[in-house]
This record gives C-alpha cells, sequence and structure tokens, in this order.
C-alpha cells in the first residue's frame, strides 16, 4: 500500500487527484494539506510514503516545506515529489536541492502520475531524460559546490562511476551491463554512495553528481 499526502492550496486539484488515487488499488490518501507549514504537520503525524507538494504554497512555500521533510531524521523514508504548473524553473531545480524526489507538471496525465508514485516508491529518481539534460545545463552555469566536492572525496573510485553513470540516467541493470558487473553488485554501489553521501534517493545522486563537477554537459554517456 502508497500512502499518499495531498498538499495544494486549491481545493479543485486536491479533490481531483484524490479521487484517482483512491480509485487505485494499493494507493491511500494519507491526508490532505492547503498549505506548506500544514504539509509538513500531517506528514510528522501521518509518516506517508510519499507527500505531494505543490511548489507554490501560502504560509510556507513548497520549498521550504520539502526542505523542513527531508531534513527531517524521523520522516526519512518520506519521498517528496513537486506538482508545478511551469516544468523545470528555478523553484523546482531549488526544491530539487532540498530533497525533493522529483517533479510532476499539474497537467500529467492520470495514468503517468500512478506510475509516477510507483517509480518514486521503488527509490528511483523522478526525473526524465529531457529534465536530466536541463539540469545538466542548470549545473553547468554553476561552479562546483564546495560541500558536494567534499563529498566526492569519501567514494571510491567505483562508486564515483557508478553515481557518474546514474546521474546518466542508467538503471542498475544498465549500470551492470556498462561496468560488466551483476545487477545486485551495482545496487550495492549505489546504495553505499548514498549513504555515504547522505543521499535520500536517486535523485539526490543526480543532484550531488553535477553540483560536485563529478559529471557535466561535456562528459560522454
Amino acid at each position: 500500500m502508497i500512502r499518499v499526502l495531498l498538499a495544494d492550496d486549491q481545493a479543485l486539484i486536491r479533490n481531483g487527484i484524490r479521487m484517482l488515487l483512491e480509485s487505485e488499488d494499493g494507493i491511500e490518501v494519507a491526508g490532505e494539506a492547503a498549505d506548506g507549514r500544514q504539509a509538513v504537520a500531517l506528514a510528522r503525524e501521518h509518516r506517508p510514503d510519499i507527500v505531494l507538494l505543490d511548489i507554490q504554497m501560502p504560509v510556507l512555500d513548497g520549498i521550504e516545506a520539502t526542505r523542513q521533510i527531508a531534513g527531517d531524521e524521523e520522516l526519512a523514508a518520506v519521498r517528496v515529489v513537486i506538482l508545478t504548473n511551469y516544468g523545470l524553473d528555478e523553484y523546482v531545480f531549488r526544491a530539487l536541492r532540498a530533497g525533493a524526489s522529483g517533479f510532476l507538471l499539474k497537467d500529467t496525465e492520470p495514468a503517468d502520475l500512478l506510475q509516477a508514485l510507483r517509480v518514486v516508491m521503488r527509490g528511483d529518481a523522478l526525473l526524465s531524460p529531457a529534465v536530466t539534460r536541463q539540469l545538466i545545463t542548470e549545473f553547468v552555469a554553476r561552479p562546483p559546490d564546495a560541500l558536494g566536492t567534499a563529498g566526492l572525496e569519501a567514494l571510491t573510485n567505483r562508486e564515483r562511476e557508478v553515481v557518474a553513470l546514474a546521474a546518466h540516467g542508467l538503471s542498475n541493470d544498465e549500470i551492470a551491463a556498462s561496468m560488466v558487473l551483476s545487477p545486485t553488485t551495482a545496487k550495492t554501489h549505489i546504495s553505499r554512495a548514498m549513504t555515504k553521501l547522505g543521499a535520500r534517493d536517486r535523485a539526490q545522486l543526480v543532484v550531488f553528481a553535477y553540483q560536485s563537477g563529478l559529471v557535466s554537459a561535456r562528459s560522454p554517456g
């Protein structure tokens, strides 16, 4: 059962998503929030698997709400997925850096939204190849982050290679084939890298890879 907390200041949007989710076997709506502060409070109260969070919320915006949820050790298992009208803009970019696992457009097809929830539950990044390219462009325009570079030193060469491939959007099976490893070994390297970096999921690994300068738009892949 995937438990989802809905957070949007527009009741019509919440109602529509709730009706969709409640019609699907294996998904349960754990609660609804009309502003960012309420979203954080309900996340702490209900411990949902996923928070679907509007980026532009009253009282506390989606970025700060994401930061508070992602930064709460007791909510380490909670994934935040940003809802937006505008695609990958500065707000979404900042939310990903704050700890979001990905984002969805509000006009996403119902079937795609349901699939997206399952993708996030598997621990995969909800970032399409097109979005990853936009992220690359955004990060290339910025200098490497000092903290990200420091984190790089904690990784073995093999872990750096795995993280770089993950940042290019490869699945565990594809990483395994590329590096001539078993899928289990590839997954182990990913897990160890995430632990060392304090990354919640693959979206965080993607952010780290570009933030640290481990990969760039000029990298092969």
